[in-house]
């Protein structure tokens, strides 16, 4: 059986160049996600006619992430580049315009970091290297001094993270909006959201497009609100590195495994990222404890594990898509499967399709089915059918391009295109027809196909009928 775990890779300098980026959408590349965080938008448009040009010549669907940077706070530029921060010593930041710092004096680009701080918060540089703790602030000048508890050389435009609330930083910037925007005009399948810190930040962007949203967790008042997080977007990613800086380190375990369980009960997917296979931006191959931590992730029950550094910039981005898929498909084969159908998805009794999905994967197992056939408009079918976890293979039929893209983020599906029914009966027909003719399924197998009534429209799926195949043409 294939692997059903999907692959999430980060695009930039390592891998942009076409053989090496085909050669990552064969070895299991899922998705391809762009880091706005860095980068022009031009770069960014260039990287997509990249993935889409690797994705047809490797003949996979690969879907394009945008990853945008939310209410990122980032130091200015410092004098060569790098500077050296002594534990004891005192820094003034100044908030609002970006000027060369040195040892005493740093620049923060946003303005409100002077109104949010608080005397004696603590904050950090670097991803949590250095830690300072705020002193004096002066709201006239936008500024404020800082003890370096611990120190540590810190580089130009080096993070910034505050652990409170920070109540007066925007949660969604004027520039994501804008870089939204963008990125909907050249064609990205899904967005995520960075530094989400309540529900309503998720229903902010909603307001301004239609793609699917990621909630990426990474605040402490993130995980406090998870669920309410969660029923908001569409997906959401285990972002475990500002997470591990703003949350004690030991937490962090255990915060995953809830995340995930949580986005498992209310049948959203889940990503799980940052430094999974981190020593491979250099070596050839994983720490045992790299490895070991895919694979507790997949056991987690985890839809995506995602790949940063190590295909970015790292010196071997093709072998780390094929690392991180070996890991997955022998980690699968001890996946609870029965337990998963009955207990992992928390119903919604009111919404028929939750029960079908439940239905469909009880029949795949009671009855041996090959397959599960699911024709979907929206890719929700598939998602829900995904959530329960079937044993068998899940394949996802859509009339729509961009949500056969999209089906590559959820656990155990494959997708491809099918013409658009106008009845029932012909949708149930010619998804059949299509698996065989796919090379899928063979004549002769027995497969479950969902369905709904009218035919055509989404959020109809209402039925599940059992079907034997036959062969093209029959």
């Amino acid at each position: 059986m294939s692997r059903r775990t999907k692959i999430v890779a980060t695009i930039g300098p390592a891998c942009r160049d076409p053989e090496t980026l085909r050669r990552m959408v064969e070895a299991g590349m899922d998705v391809a996600r762009l880091n706005f965080s860095h980068g022009t938008p031009e770069l960014h448009a260039e990287n997509v006619q990249l993935v889409r040009d690797a994705a047809r010549a490797a003949g996979r669907p690969v879907a394009v992430l945008q990853d945008l940077p939310g209410p990122k706070l980032r130091i200015g530029p410092v004098a060569q580049d790098t500077v050296m921060l002594q534990t004891d010593s005192t820094v003034r930041f100044t908030c609002g315009e970006e000027t060369e710092g040195d040892a005493t004096n740093l620049s923060v680009g946003h303005p409100s970091l002077a109104d949010a701080i608080q005397p004696g918060e603590v904050f950090y540089l670097s991803d949590g290297r250095i830690r300072l703790r705020a002193g004096d602030i002066d709201r006239d000048t936008r500024s404020f001094t800082a003890t370096v508890e611990f120190g540590g050389r810190v580089g130009s435009r080096a993070g910034l993270n505050v652990p409170g609330e920070a109540n007066a930083l925007p949660s969604v910037p004027d520039e994501d909006l804008r870089l939204l925007g963008i990125g909907e005009q050249m064609g990205v399948d899904l967005v995520a959201l960075s530094f989400v810190r309540r529900p309503e930040d998720v229903e902010v962007v909603r307001r301004y497009t239609r793609l699917p949203l990621i909630a990426k967790i990474e605040k402490p008042q993130a995980v406090e609100r998870a669920e309410a997080i969660t029923r908001a977007a569409d997906c959401i990613m285990v972002a475990r590195g500002d997470l591990g800086i703003e949350l004690p380190i030991e937490e962090v375990p255990l915060t995953q495994k809830r995340l995930i369980a949580l986005s498992g009960s209310l049948a959203r997917p889940s990503i799980t990222a940052t430094q999974m296979l981190d020593s491979m931006v250099t070596s050839s191959r994983p720490t045992r404890a790299e490895a070991t931590d895919v694979a507790n992730a997949i056991l987690d029950g985890t839809d995506a594990v995602m790949l940063s550094q190590e295909t970015a910039i790292g010196e071997h981005p093709v072998g780390a898509v094929e690392m991180m898929a070996s890991i997955a498909e022998y980690t699968e084969r001890a996946i609870p499967y029965q337990q998963w159908n009955e207990e992992r998805v928390h119903r919604d009794e009111r919404d028929p399709a939750y029960t079908l999905a439940h239905s469909a994967c009880v029949a795949a197992r009671e009855l041996q089915l090959d397959a599960l056939v699911i024709p979907t408009l929206s890719g929700r079918s598939a998602r829900l059918v995904s959530s329960h976890r079937p044993s068998v293979p899940i394949y996802a039929l859509s009339p729509g391009k961009e949500t056969v893209r999209r089906c590559g983020l959820m656990w155990g599906v494959r997708a491809a295109a099918m013409e658009r029914m106008e009845t029932t009966e012909e949708l149930i027909a010619d998804a059949c027809r299509r698996v065989v003719e796919l090379g899928w399924c063979q004549p002769g197998q027995r497969v479950g196909v969902t369905a709904g009534l009218p035919s055509g429209r989404p959020g109809t799926t209402s039925l599940l009928q059992i079907q034997t195949l036959q062969k093209p043409g029959l």
